[in-house]
């Protein structure tokens, strides 16, 4: 029974949710970091001394608010690093009287210190404003500001506020991480999960997915569990199917061998009739199909034995012999380039059969030469049988040719009178060596098959 803190819908949502949501927050939240800290942070004593002297100084003499020339004299203050300071008086309705143009930086403070009990600073990209000091002449209320054209210290965080465009652009990078870092959380399982089904899909029935997915308390896990009972089910059907196979073939064989010793028996009594014949050629083509039926189990049900590294040519020998052999009865050509250098981990017989069943296919609808050629790469070796018969019609059948019992409507295999056996023995022996078998037609004309084993 899942919970809902491991449901993957959960994981989903809170993800995104909570990924963007601190990132607008931080975003969003920056200004008013500034703007608090800089209310809760009082006015240094020289500024504030400035504001106090002025404003003293126009209550001593109302006159300064309405005389530019005045007032020039008096915006001669300096702050304590020597910058000039220029100051600002402003009347109870708003309006700006010792400077004939409102600067929107001014307009900006007015409204941010607006509610203030005590004078603020704020420091603007390159210029602080300060204020307001509030005084009365004649009844009327009046605020004096501050501007100092400096950059002073300021909290690590200001840099942020002040450049908008850089922290959006790291606002979009760390949400792409986040998203990033989940994507791969979650990529994690799929990838282990496609592994597992591409193994077992190639016939590999061993595969599982690992056991830090299936350790998983989510769907992901669960979905782990649920294939890896699949792939049990589906490896116990297999080989008990292949088994089947072995017992049924071994004991068609008893019967078998009954009926040939009759026959062998009549032919003594001098009893051999056309009826006969016939029938001691079906028991033959029977003897021939258990037998392949027997081979195909055998290799398909030891696949999990350890590999011998051995030469190529050594072990293919015997059979390049028999096939050179064969091809010359034929008054046909066999051409052999397999480097002696070329070793590799493999199981003898089954290759040895998987070769042979080819080489004998080729050299059967050749018209008048065979190739045979290996060739060593970085991680496998490459084996390619062709030969310059008619190929195969049909190109769906290209595929199809390695399954059992699989006969195309071809001229290739009409004339066999075959199973569909042997092509499949070759499949179960390539596949016993983690290998890849391939057929296409060559122009003008010919089939050629390709085989990769890994090293």
């Amino acid at each position: 029974m899942k919970t809902i803190p491991n449901s993957l819908f959960v994981k989903l949502l809170l993800s995104f949710w909570i990924c963007s949501s601190l990132i607008i927050a931080t975003v969003g939240i920056l200004p008013l970091i500034q703007q608090k800290h800089d209310a809760g942070v009082p006015l240094p004593p020289p500024l504030h001394h400035m504001l106090v002297t002025v404003a003293n100084r126009i209550i001593d003499n109302p006159e300064l608010l309405n005389s530019q020339q005045a007032w020039r004299g008096i915006n001669r203050f300096r702050d304590p690093q020597g910058k000039p300071v220029r100051l600002f008086v402003v009347n109870e309705h708003g309006k700006l009287l010792n400077n004939a143009k409102n600067s929107r930086m001014l307009r900006r403070f007015v409204l941010m210190a607006d509610g203030s009990d005590h004078p603020i600073k704020y420091q603007f990209k390159n210029e602080l404003m300060f204020g307001p000091y509030q005084f009365y002449v004649a009844g009327e209320q009046y605020s004096l500001y501050g501007h100092a054209p400096d950059h002073r210290p300021q909290p690590w965080f200001f840099f942020f506020t002040d450049n908008k465009l850089l922290t959006l652009s790291l606002a979009i990078f760390l949400s792409g991480l986040l998203c990033g870092l989940l994507a791969w959380h979650l990529g994690r399982p799929l990838r282990s999960l496609k592994s597992s089904a591409d193994a077992l899909a190639s016939g590999d029935l061993s595969s599982r997915v690992n056991v830090e997915t299936t350790l998983r308390q989510d769907e992901f896990g669960q979905l782990a569990k649920a294939f890896n009972g699949m792939a049990d089910a589906v490896e116990d059907m297999i080989k008990t199917q292949q088994r089947l196979i072995s017992d049924i073939s071994h004991e068609l064989r008893t019967p078998l061998t009954r009926l040939q010793l009759s026959l062998a028996l009549n032919r003594k009594k001098g009893q051999e009739t056309q009826e006969m014949i016939r029938i001691a050629y079906e028991a033959e083509q029977l003897e021939k199909m258990i037998a392949e039926l027997l081979e195909l189990s055998r290799v398909k049900l030891n696949t999990q034995e350890r590999k011998t590294s051995l030469e190529l040519a050594e072990t293919l020998g015997q059979v390049l012999d028999d096939a050179e052999f064969e091809a010359g009865q034929q008054h046909k050509q066999l051409n052999i380039e397999i480097p002696e250098s070329i070793t590799l981990p493999i199981h003898p017989k089954p290759l040895s059969r998987a070769v042979e069943n080819l080489l004998r296919n080729a050299i059967r609808y050749a018209k008048n030469s065979i190739t045979i050629c290996a060739k060593q790469h970085k991680h496998f070796v490459e084996i390619e049988i062709f030969d310059d018969g008619p190929g195969i019609t049909n190109e769906s059948d290209l595929e199809a040719i390695f399954k059992p019992f699989y006969r195309p409507q071809s001229a290739r295999e009409r004339e066999t009178g075959g199973w569909g056996l042997g092509l499949a023995i070759t499949q179960a022996g390539i596949t016993a060596h983690d290998g890849h078998i391939k057929a296409e037609n060559i122009k003008p004309h010919g089939l050629k098959v390709t085989i990769k084993l890994p090293k």
